[in-house]
């Protein structure tokens, strides 16, 4: 069951796929990310209760360079905290771009390519920070569905 932060916002294209692959979803406030995901307690398989994964994985989602700036520039001491205290692996997924959107300045803020570049590899390697780039947000949904997946299959070695 797929979670998604109860202040998660402009995602309907990630629940409508979702919905279209039958992959279960509920809105949850999570405590760190947008993301993450539990499995439903099922005595059939000897799952005698829910099985939370959101302190151990989650997905942060920006839907734009521009939004992801406004985190590195504006509001950076609340997302470095966000960063800094969640003990597990952690994703950061930027729609509507790519890598090379930020050394070529294709973006609409006046963060420099320079200090944007120095921020992101400094999370990256400062927070353990994944960084996912998702030029074609359509394709976010099924990106959320193998993280969690591959991840509950390597629990279950």
């Amino acid at each position: 069951m797929i979670l998604t932060d109860t202040r998660e916002q402009k995602n309907q294209h990630i629940l409508d796929w979702l919905d279209k692959k039958h992959i279960p979803h509920k809105t949850k406030a999570l405590s760190n990310g947008d993301y993450s995901f539990y499995v439903p307690a099922n005595p059939d398989l000897n799952i005698d209760r829910d099985l939370f994964f959101d302190k151990e994985i989650m997905v942060e989602r920006k839907g734009s360079l521009e939004e992801l700036s406004g985190n590195f520039s504006q509001q950076r001491a609340r997302f470095e905290e966000e960063m800094a205290t969640y003990p597990g692996i952690k994703y950061l997924l930027v729609e509507n771009a790519n890598y090379q959107d930020i050394i070529t300045g294709n973006y609409d803020t006046k963060f420099s390519a320079k200090a944007y570049l120095a921020s992101l590899h400094t999370f990256n390697h400062r927070y353990g920070l994944q960084m996912m780039f998702m030029p074609d947000p359509q394709y976010s949904g099924y990106f959320l569905y193998g993280v969690f997946t591959y991840f509950l299959k390597q629990k279950l070695r």
